[in-house]
């Protein structure tokens, strides 16, 4: 079993960042007692979150963080507006914790810094994918819908992308790519028409802003130039036959040199 997408960064294994907050909040803090340091009461070692979309399975987490300090948020003016309209997710937190909103900018040369984190250096890379279904921007994209996130830890030179929704390898993603010492991208579909096949959904995976594995221009190919850099796929889908450890696909990835993500995984760059 594996909860779904979330990590937590950090530069000194003291304060750190949660990007993304899953349904199963809940259950990674309590796989991760260096999240709890009990200081204080309600205690958390959060300097802030970063969305990274505002789809449900990214963003819901936020409500069991509700009873404590305000929350930090990083996110583009897209993913802003989607949490105070279609899913106004922020407008409930503001009557409990409050949000303290910081802009995301995802300009060519921007980053950001925060508070409490010295020695890492984040970027918003913007990505082809899609908007929640409750946005009215489902079937119109805009810049800032979906990011992927680069961290680079200034001690050590390691650099980290991490991009769950990826529909697509875009020219700009190159370098971003080619720079990353790990590569935590998209692993939600096996083939694109996964749940069509499995009767689950009418909807192939590039329908849903995902980049299948298999088939040519999949992952497994797009993930070959970068063989140098850790590759691990997150965001897997419970269609998705890489989850069997015995599967012909699975042996694929193995073979490829490419891993797949579990809970409390562990990366030191």
């Amino acid at each position: 079993m594996r909860t779904q997408s979330s990590i937590a960064v950090s530069g000194d294994g003291k304060t750190w960042v949660l990007v993304n907050a899953s349904p199963d909040i809940l259950a990674q803090f309590r796989g991760f007692p260096d999240l709890q340091p009990a200081r204080a009461l309600r205690d958390t070692a959060l300097a802030a979150v970063v969305l990274v979309d505002s789809q449900i399975d990214h963003t819901t987490g936020l409500l069991m963080l509700r009873e404590g300090a305000p929350l930090r948020v990083y996110c583009t003016d897209a993913v802003w507006e989607d949490l105070v309209t279609g899913n106004p997710l922020f407008n409930v937190l503001r009557h409990y914790c409050g949000v303290e909103r910081q802009r995301m900018d995802t300009g060519e040369g921007a980053h950001f810094r925060i508070t409490g984190i010295d020695a890492l250096v984040f970027r918003a890379i913007p990505l082809s994918s899609k908007a929640p279904p409750y946005s009215p921007h489902r079937d119109a994209p805009r810049i800032g819908d979906n990011v992927g996130i680069s961290v680079t830890d200034q001690a050590t030179g390691g650099e980290l992308f991490y991009a769950p929704g990826l529909g697509r390898i875009e020219p700009h993603l190159g370098p971003v790519l080619q720079r990353a010492h790990c590569l935590l991208v998209d692993g939600t579909f096996w083939s694109d028409d996964e749940m069509i096949r499995l009767g689950v959904s009418e909807k192939r995976a590039q329908d849903l802003g995902h980049l299948p594995q298999s088939g040519r221009g999949g992952m497994i190919e797009a993930l070959t130039p970068y063989a140098s850099a850790r590759r691990v796929l997150i965001h897997i889908n419970n269609t998705n036959p890489i989850l069997n450890e015995d599967s012909a696909e699975r042996a694929q990835l193995t073979a490829a040199g490419i891993e797949v993500a579990h809970d409390g995984m562990e990366i030191a760059l």
